[in-house]
């Protein structure tokens, strides 16, 4: 589908119209990126990476533009618009997914809900329904995930390590009968030789990533790409500095969580004391 532009000839994607604006008034003022940088006191870089739409950059550096562009709270309600604009999300996604299909391995952080390739249907059907699906639509997404499942079995499935936060693991389901279900299955899954679980205790405390569910995918050629998600939207990362400071915060946390042996002890714990079915 063409960008849709309006009657000023600028685009009406809320991410590509934040774009615009900021090369448009960068180039009216005269200046080169790296001016602009060492102004502000951003690495130049940024302001490149925001105005081809690569990243939106964060609240205080759109503050400091509207500041220093004399725009007060114009380019900050720009940013606004697109990073809520979902369809950018999926946009998004949809490229994540497609990557993910070719990754020669993989692996990721769970802050509070186990990774999708690890779910059950009963966990995802409940995870996907918090996100607001329901009906058709929330069956046809349950489908899909556990299609991603696939990706993990076969002679030539790709390497994945997942370090699930505590918290992940004592955020039950509603239905005990599922939860169990869904604990047995992350058992067995640690039991493949392609797969890696790991659990990292609370009493860690805080580190880089305490607040960011993160996928690594390594490609053919050796390239990263990382893709970090909340709640309500995610950024698929491709540069190098990006995914590379997204990889030491990893590495630094991976060094905190229980042994392999360790972190199956602790998913059968979890495991015996959900309660039985005492309706039969």
């Amino acid at each position: 589908m063409p960008t849709r532009r309006a009657v000023t000839g600028r685009s009406r994607e809320p991410r590509a119209r934040f774009a615009e604006e900021l090369r448009s008034l960068r180039t009216r003022r005269g200046e080169s990126l790296r001016q602009l940088g060492e102004r502000l006191g951003w690495d130049w870089s940024l302001f490149g990476k925001m105005e081809k739409g690569e990243t939106l950059g964060g609240p205080e550096v759109v503050q400091a533009l509207d500041t220093h562009y004399g725009t007060p709270g114009l380019l900050l309600a720009l940013w606004e618009l697109a990073i809520n604009d979902q369809t950018q999300f999926r946009e998004r996604y949809r490229r994540y997914m497609a990557l993910e299909a070719q990754a020669t391995s993989l692996w990721h952080f769970a802050v509070s809900v186990l990774p999708g390739l690890l779910q059950t249907p009963g966990y995802a059907r409940e995870v996907l329904a918090a996100g607001g699906l329901k009906g058709d639509e929330l069956e046809q997404q349950v489908q899909a995930r556990m299609g991603r499942r696939a990706l993990l079995e076969g002679d030539d499935a790709p390497p994945f390590r997942t370090i699930l936060s505590e918290a992940v693991l004592r955020t039950p389901l509603r239905d005990a009968g599922e939860w169990r279900a869904q604990l047995e299955y992350v058992g067995e899954e640690a039991e493949r030789e392609n797969v890696v679980v790991q659990v990292l205790p609370l009493r860690a405390g805080l580190h880089g990533l305490v607040g960011t569910d993160v996928w690594f995918l390594r490609l053919a050629g050796g390239r990263t790409v990382a893709y970090s998600e909340s709640t309500y939207g995610g950024d698929l990362l491709e540069e190098n500095a990006a995914v590379e400071h997204l990889q030491r915060a990893y590495d630094a946390m991976r060094d905190l969580a229980l042994p392999l042996a360790e972190s199956r002890k602790f998913v059968l714990r979890m495991l015996e004391e959900v309660p039985c079915d005492t309706s039969t």
